[in-house]
């Protein structure tokens, strides 16, 4: 398979998805891509995307493929378990109404969980959980608000009977819970930013961009909070240059902007 049509495909696929491949490693995204290929007959990735454009449901697959759609509620539990008791308190103690982005929310799995942990600790108070991903299947999903077992795994019993009605296997957040969350189709490569926030989460996202694209991601997301507010990312994401950027070392995983 040539770089000739290489390039052909990742400027097809942008054209298609808004998906901008160059914002990829390369390596791990031809890897992961000529894996799919070869499970599909596909003879390049111009026959590859022929297959793509042909069939909705396969392209839904690969989309949902590229964008890695894994998660679960209070992924990382001991993060969590920091987020409940030391880092929120804090952003409560300058901000007693929090303005909180999960970028990237998949499922919807993570804001829930924010939802569930703010109805613990503040439950009169109304905070605004701002929720964003690029797949609109995904965010279709979220705001259904129905969940596997596998998905729920990391759910004390109590809290599970207290924020979910269950049936046959699945269970699905209480009203209460779902209206606490804002979705919205969101590129974080692409797409404009809002600011003013406490606290954003992004964990799990930025796995297979190139380093300059998560440099430009970390830096936007400097931008987009408040002095004070707390940047959360993934178990394998540490910001190596967290200095240059502008943050400090909050706990690890946890970057804060300065006051």
């Amino acid at each position: 398979m040539n770089d000739k049509e290489w390039e052909l495909f990742k400027q097809k696929l942008h054209a298609k998805s808004g998906i901008n491949l160059n914002d990829y490693k390369p390596a791990q995204m031809q890897r992961r891509i000529g894996n799919m290929m070869n499970r599909h007959g596909a003879s390049g990735y111009l026959d590859f995307f022929s297959k793509l454009e042909a069939n909705p449901k396969l392209y839904k697959d690969f989309i949902d493929f590229l964008t890695i759609n894994v998660t679960e509620f209070f992924r990382t539990p001991e993060k969590f378990d920091e987020l409940e008791k030391k880092v929120i308190p804090d952003l409560l103690k300058r901000s007693p109404k929090l303005n909180i982005w999960s970028a990237g929310c998949s499922i919807g799995a993570e804001p829930y969980s924010l939802a569930i942990m703010l109805n613990e600790i503040t439950p009169q108070t109304r905070h605004r959980i701002f929720a964003t991903d690029l797949d609109v299947e995904m965010l279709a999903k979220a705001k259904q608000g129905s969940y596997s077992a596998n998905e729920l795994k990391n759910i004390p019993p109590a809290r599970l009977n207290k924020y979910f009605t269950q049936a046959n296997g699945i269970a699905t957040i209480k009203d209460d819970i779902k209206a606490k969350v804002e979705f919205q189709r969101h590129n974080l490569l692409v797409d404009k930013f809002e600011s003013g926030f406490d606290l954003i989460l992004c964990r799990n996202v930025v796995i297979y961009f190139t380093e300059e694209a998560k440099d430009g991601l970390y830096r936007r997301f400097f931008t987009a909070l408040k002095p004070g507010g707390v940047l959360f990312v993934g178990g394998t994401e540490a910001i190596l240059n967290f200095r240059d950027i502008g943050f400090q070392h909050y706990l690890p995983f946890f970057y804060q902007k300065p006051l």
